[in-house]
């Protein structure tokens, strides 16, 4: 078995090898002066089971281009198997078309990975559960619900509401609150266009509580800072406790992430973290990324993973 890093997140792709008690394997990564990507995979790679690691986060074309090209440079190399761990999904968000005129762009990168001869996908949370029915190859949907459990529970009071930013995150909501055994308040918001929504209405009872606000995806902040301005609208404690998967802090996040109103944030490294805040916590998905590994190499169910 091999493992490769792309360049999204190396720090990551060592945990794995190091949880996994190996070393990555050797490849040149390289761009070319007009911005082409040039790979070389510098192992052995025939009859091989292959691992790349290569989260698609921005710049997510640089990156997607460059988990494309290491897989075809081991498939033609004669690989026997092919699996790209790929923690964080990018074009997730873009699963149906809601205008004409639009792709479907998370159908159209399902088919250019399986163009490529990727035999397997293993990712975390995707935006929505329907990403599966684009790929005719198997995609593993892992879940970081429990990691994050585990490093929430501690930080909220018994009588935390969990609050869903929108309808979508509902089923994740309820995940949350039958754990902590409480109550799920939502969000009904309205997208305008790429970054710009609009909330609605706040269903369920935050005043006087504190809550938590879980979500699987936070870019540029802008409905989580909606999310939080609802919630003190609404008389709930400014005590707010953030949980989310894939935190990629596009444009003014940061900023959010630093609202008076927050009590404590915990996110994963599905993509790389710099964030240096006393109430951030980032937890790793390495130890459950090595775990399937293994249990893919051995022919094993993931199914207690997802």
């Amino acid at each position: 078995m091999l493992l490769f890093s792309g360049s999204s997140h190396p720090d990551l792709a060592h945990a794995i090898a190091n949880s996994l008690a190996m070393s990555l394997g050797r490849c040149t990564l390289q761009r070319f002066p007009d911005g082409e990507v040039s790979v070389v995979i510098e192992e052995e790679v025939r009859d091989q089971e292959v691992f790349l690691v290569q989260s698609t986060c921005p710049p997510v074309d640089n990156h997607l281009m460059e988990l494309l090209a290491m897989a075809d440079a081991c498939r033609r190399a004669a690989a026997a198997r092919i699996t790209a761990v790929i923690p964080y999904f990018g074009y997730g968000r873009s699963d149906h078309r809601n205008s004409e005129g639009r792709p479907i762009m998370a159908s159209v990168v399902a088919k250019l990975l399986e163009s490529v001869g990727i035999d397997r996908v293993l990712t975390f949370d995707p935006h929505v559960p329907q990403m599966e029915g684009f790929f005719q190859i198997p995609l593993e949907s892992l879940t970081t619900t429990p990691l994050l459990l585990k490093g929430i529970s501690d930080h909220v009071s018994k009588d935390v509401v969990v609050v869903s930013p929108d309808a979508g995150r509902l089923g994740l909501a309820l995940h949350y609150a039958d754990h902590l055994k409480t109550e799920v308040a939502v969000l009904h918001k309205q997208r305008h266009s790429g970054n710009k929504t609009q909330i609605h209405r706040l269903v369920g009872d935050v005043k006087g509580r504190s809550c938590l606000i879980v979500d699987d995806l936070i870019s540029t902040g802008g409905t989580l800072k909606d999310v939080i301005e609802a919630l003190l609208a609404a008389e709930a404690v400014p005590e707010i406790a953030i949980v989310s998967t894939h935190t990629l802090l596009c444009a003014a996040a940061a900023d959010v992430l630093q609202h008076s109103a927050i009590k404590y944030f915990i996110t994963t490294d599905t993509v790389p973290q710099s964030l240096d805040l006393p109430h951030v916590k980032v937890v790793s998905v390495a130890s459950r990324i090595s775990t399937a590994i293994e249990r893919t190499l051995a022919g094993q169910s993931l199914e207690s993973l997802y």
